[in-house]
């Protein structure tokens, strides 16, 4: 490595760490960080609140010892009757008369010795005033204090004491407690910055082994679960919707796999037809008329393969997107009664009668259920169709009668088969797939399709056939 590289590099190192430390890329990082901040605004209120309350403090301890020496001192001086003060000198004042001076008017009779300039101006300036504050920072930071002197009655100022104190001593306890508050609360924020990212990754650990479980589940297909015991509260609920969550993706991939069988399963018998017919025709030699039957045998098939893999991905297409919703059937039930007069001019009247309700389905899905029952009553009906939905305990009951010939009874354990019709000749077109999608849909939405036995089919209506009844349930909304 040159040396150019390594200068590059180390002069790029303060940048990208501070980067990251400022944007952190983990969660452990990002609440570190936020509780770092916190504690820093935190603290420096408190810092300077209390190096705020701590000057305060030391400048009344200094105007306390200014007012107690200038007290001192003035218990000293005897005014007379005459104009002058006598002063009783007591023993050992040295550390009384240090820093005081004794006015009489304005003229300074007592005056410490070797007084700077500027420190003996302010002092005069201050004779003949009372209990006066002054400051005087040149050569140093001295506070001042007037304290007046009264005559024999104690009615009239007749002289001034001043006394100073130099705040160098408290101008230095302020400071050496600003510089220990600062380092403490600087330990204090690494302690805490530490001790958080230590709480984070160990709060934060039972997430990290739920998604290590989570990667080894998903590289070996089990079906286990996270499960809610002996977790957190917030991890039961996160446990628990992922559970839920992988609840349903392991039904959507059941449902694939059905779809995928069912799909092969009803595609084997036109297949196994085109390929017959194929055969057939290549094998042997047949005339004109026993070709077109075998075109027209494969074009059917054909069909209904084409038929089958559109109903089959169109009701996947609906169980993907479509999301749990609330419906009336009754107001569907008269929307579809008059689509169905506007589409089918000569078709018989459909009438809608019943209670409202509210069912657990979106309206979209409903409609995919009923219309294909729908449209085989108005096929085979002989003069009207009947739609009644009422209310029972815990679902909606949908129930669409016609009073057409019925369903065989050779035919009803096949009616729900894909691809199967109970007469194929009858002229009536589709490839038997309305009734089976019907009930896959009410059962994927929590309900069913069912034939009502024979003979309960046209109830009321007039006597013109058994007729055939089918209820649909739905979960109630």
């Amino acid at each position: 490595m040159s040396v150019r590289t390594t200068t590059r590099r180390l002069r790029g190192f303060p940048r990208g760490f501070l980067r990251g430390f400022l944007s952190p890329r983990t969660l452990r990082g990002r609440l570190a960080l936020v509780a770092l901040i916190t504690s820093a605004l935190w603290v420096a209120v408190l810092t300077s609140a209390f190096n705020l309350a701590l000057n305060g403090r030391l400048h009344a301890q200094a105007d306390d010892v200014l007012r107690t020496r200038a007290e001192a001192v003035a218990a000293t001086i005897e005014p007379r009757p005459d104009g002058r003060f006598v002063i009783h000198e007591p023993s050992e004042d040295q550390a009384l008369d240090a820093g005081v001076w004794i006015y009489q008017g304005r003229h300074a009779i007592e005056k410490p010795p070797g007084v700077p300039a500027e420190l003996q101006r302010r002092a005069d300036r201050l004779a003949g005033q009372a209990d006066t504050f002054a400051e005087v920072s040149d050569p140093a930071e001295t506070r001042l204090y007037a304290l007046p002197v009264k005559d024999a009655d104690g009615h009239k100022q007749v002289g001034t004491v001043v006394t100073s104190v130099g705040l160098d001593p408290y101008r230095s306890t302020a400071d050496s407690a600003l510089t220990a508050s600062v380092v403490l609360a600087v330990l204090l924020l690494g302690t805490v910055y530490l001790l958080t990212r230590l709480a984070v990754r160990r709060a934060l650990r039972p997430v990290g082994l739920m998604s290590a479980q989570a990667a080894l589940w998903s590289e070996e297909g089990t079906a286990r679960r996270f499960g809610t015991e002996g977790r957190p509260a917030e991890l039961a609920s996160f446990a628990a919707n992922l559970d839920e969550l992988l609840d349903r993706l392991a039904a959507v991939l059941r449902h694939e796999q059905q779809q995928s069988a069912e799909l092969s399963h009803e595609l084997r018998t036109p297949l196994a037809r085109i390929t017959a017919e194929t055969e057939w025709l290549v094998k042997r030699p047949r005339d004109a008329e026993e070709q077109r039957l075998s075109h027209e045998a494969i074009a059917s098939a054909a069909a209904t393969m084409r038929q089958i893999c559109e109903s089959l991905l169109s009701e996947a297409r609906t169980r993907g997107s479509e999301v749990p919703g609330r419906c009336r059937p009754l107001d569907l039930a008269r929307a579809l009664a008059e689509r169905t007069a506007a589409d089918h001019p000569g078709s018989p009247p459909v009438l809608v009668r019943g209670a409202p309700a509210t069912a657990g389905v979106s309206e979209a899905v409903a409609e995919r259920i009923l219309m294909p029952l729908l449209d085989n009553a108005r096929r085979y009906a002989v003069r009207s169709v009947v739609i009644e939905c009422a209310a029972v305990p815990g679902a909606v009951e949908v129930s669409v009668v016609d009073d057409g010939p019925g369903v065989p009874e050779s035919f009803v354990r096949s009616l729900f088969e894909p691809g199967r019709r109970a007469a194929p000749g009858d002229g009536h077109d589709g490839a038997g797939l309305g009734l089976a999608l019907a009930r896959r849909l009410a059962r994927a939405a929590g309900g069913d399709i069912t034939l009502a036995p024979a003979g309960a089919g046209a109830g009321s209506m007039p006597e013109t056939g058994p007729g055939a009844r089918f209820t649909v349930r739905l979960p109630a909304g």
